[in-house]
C-alpha cells in the first residue's frame, strides 16, 4: 500500500484551528505514516431528463462547476476520484483544483491546490470511466468543508451526477477553478457532477471507512440542506468523539428513490448492481451498512394512486415484488460483501404508514422483511432503524416528533435519533 507522511491527529486539529483567521497556515509537523482512507463519497447516476435544475449546465461547456463536500475523518492529504460511468463521450476536464471553504463558493486565501491526475492538470476520461487523481498536499481536519473546482468540458456527454446533494454547489462561466473569490460563481446548483469520492491520507490508528448503502432515508431527503444533518452525519461526529483508534471515515452511497431490486430511470441502477461500483470499491472499506427496500415495496402502489405527476411517474419502480425476492436482494449483497472480507450490518426498515404508497400488504411486507433482518443471523450485527423511530403506540408509524412530514422520511431530528441507535461496538 502506497504511503506518504502524515500529521497526527493533534496537529490535524491545530491546523484547523488556525484556520479562524481566514488564511491558510498549516504549522504542524510531520511525524508518523499513514493510509489512504474514503472520508466522503456519493453514489452516481445518469442525469435524470426530468431535472430541471440541470439547466443551468451549458450545453457548450467552458463552465466551472465549484462543488462542496464534507469531510467525516480528516488526514495530511487528499485525492479525488471523478466519474464519467454514465457519460455517452469521453469527459474532458481540463483543470482541478481543491482547497478548503471560507464561505459559500469562497475558499480560505492559500488553500487552493491545482490538482493532477499522472502528472497532468488535465486528465480525459473515457466514457464509463473513472479518474483517480495524485495526492494533493493539503492537511483537511474532520468535519470540514472542502471545495473542489472543475474546469470541464461536457458538451455532448450524457451527465454523471448525484442529483440530491442537500449541499449548494456553484457554476462560474469560463475557467475559474483557480479563483479563490466566490465573485465569479452566480449560479447555483444542488447536484454533485462527476466528483464521486475523496479520500485522506489517515493517521495509522485508523481502521478504514463505513458504506452506507440506502435510498432517500441514507441520502438525507428532508435533513435541513447545508447542515449535515444525515443519519450518516450524525454517525461520522460519533466516531469522531471518541478514542482516536475508534475514528472511521463515512462514506454516504444513498440515492434517492433507489431499489433494491429494480432500476429505473430517475433513481440510479439496483442496489444489487451497485455493490461493486459503490461500496467494495470504495477506500479502505471495511464495514458496510444496508438500509433498503421501503422503495421497492411502496413505488408499485404509490404509482397505482394517481397522487404524482405524469412527468415523475415514469422515474418510479412498477414492479410489484416479494418480501421473499427483496430478502433474496439483500442475500445477494451480503454474499458479495463477505466474499471482500467485508462486515455487514442490516437496517431495518422505517414506517411509512401514512405515506399516499402505504398499503396493508405493502406493510405486511416491510414487517415480514424486518422479521427476518432481526432473526436470520445472515447479517454481521443489526441496526434497529425502525424501532429508533417508530411511534411505540402505532409502530407502523413515524414517530410524530421524528416524521418530516410525509411520512416515509424521517426530519433532522429522525436522524439524529437513526444515527444515534448505532451500536458503535458493532465496529469494533
Amino acid at each position: 500500500m502506497k504511503t506518504d507522511r502524515i500529521f497526527s491527529f493533534a496537529c490535524v486539529a491545530a491546523m484547523a484551528a488556525s484556520l479562524s483567521g481566514g488564511v491558510y497556515a498549516s504549522t504542524a509537523t510531520p511525524v508518523q505514516q499513514g493510509h489512504w482512507v474514503g472520508t466522503w463519497s456519493a453514489p452516481m447516476a445518469q442525469a435524470s431528463p426530468t431535472q430541471k435544475q440541470l439547466q443551468v449546465i451549458s450545453a457548450s461547456g467552458n463552465q466551472t462547476i465549484r462543488e462542496i463536500v464534507h469531510t467525516s475523518l480528516g488526514g495530511a492529504s487528499v485525492r479525488i476520484r471523478l466519474a464519467n460511468t454514465f457519460g455517452s463521450q469521453a469527459l474532458s476536464v481540463d483543470a482541478v483544483y481543491v482547497g478548503l471553504q471560507q464561505d459559500g463558493a469562497s475558499l480560505v486565501h492559500g488553500s487552493n491546490h491545482a490538482v493532477t491526475f499522472g502528472g497532468s492538470g488535465s486528465v480525459v476520461i473515457p466514457a464509463g470511466g473513472l479518474a483517480l487523481s495524485d495526492a494533493v498536499p493539503l492537511t483537511v481536519g474532520s468535519e470540514q468543508n472542502l471545495v473542489v473546482s472543475l474546469f470541464a468540458d461536457h458538451a455532448a456527454n450524457g451527465i454523471t451526477e448525484h442529483a440530491s446533494a442537500l449541499t449548494t454547489n456553484y457554476v462560474a462561466s469560463g475557467n475559474e477553478a483557480a479563483q479563490e473569490t466566490g465573485d465569479p460563481f452566480k449560479t447555483k446548483l444542488s447536484s454533485w457532477l462527476y466528483l464521486s469520492g475523496v479520500d485522506v491520507l489517515a493517521a495509522p490508528e485508523v481502521k478504514g471507512s463505513v458504506v452506507a448503502l440506502g435510498d432517500s432515508i441514507t441520502d438525507g431527503s428532508a435533513s435541513k440542506k447545508d447542515e449535515n444533518g444525515r443519519w450518516t452525519d450524525v454517525l461520522a461526529r460519533r466516531f469522531l468523539s471518541g478514542p482516536a483508534e475508534d475514528a472511521m471515515g463515512v462514506l454516504n452511497q444513498g440515492y434517492g428513490g433507489n431499489n433494491v431490486l429494480t432500476s429505473t430511470p430517475c433513481f440510479a441502477v439496483n442496489a444489487v448492481a451497485r455493490v461493486d461500483r459503490d461500496v467494495i470499491s470504495q477506500t479502505g472499506v471495511r464495514d458496510v451498512i444496508l438500509l433498503e427496500g421501503i422503495n421497492d415495496i411502496s413505488q408499485p402502489d404509490f404509482a397505482k394512486t394517481g397522487k404524482i405527476s405524469a412527468a415523475i411517474l415514469p422515474c418510479l419502480s412498477q414492479r410489484e415484488v416479494t418480501a421473499e425476492e427483496i430478502i433474496a436482494g439483500y442475500k445477494q449483497i451480503i454474499a458479495q460483501t463477505h466474499e471482500m472480507g467485508l462486515k455487514i450490518f442490516g437496517g431495518t426498515l422505517t414506517p411509512y404508514e401514512g405515506f399516499a404508497g402505504w398499503t396493508p400488504a405493502g406493510e405486511a411486507k416491510r414487517e415480514a422483511i424486518n422479521r427476518w433482518i432481526r432473526t436470520s443471523g445472515a447479517y454481521d450485527g443489526i441496526i434497529d432503524f425502525a424501532k429508533a423511530v417508530a411511534d411505540p403506540q402505532s409502530p407502523q408509524r413515524f414517530a410524530p416528533q421524528y416524521d418530516s412530514g410525509d411520512h416515509l422520511h424521517p426530519n433532522t431530528a429522525g436522524h439524529k435519533a437513526m444515527g444515534e441507535a448505532i451500536d458503535l461496538r458493532l465496529f469494533r
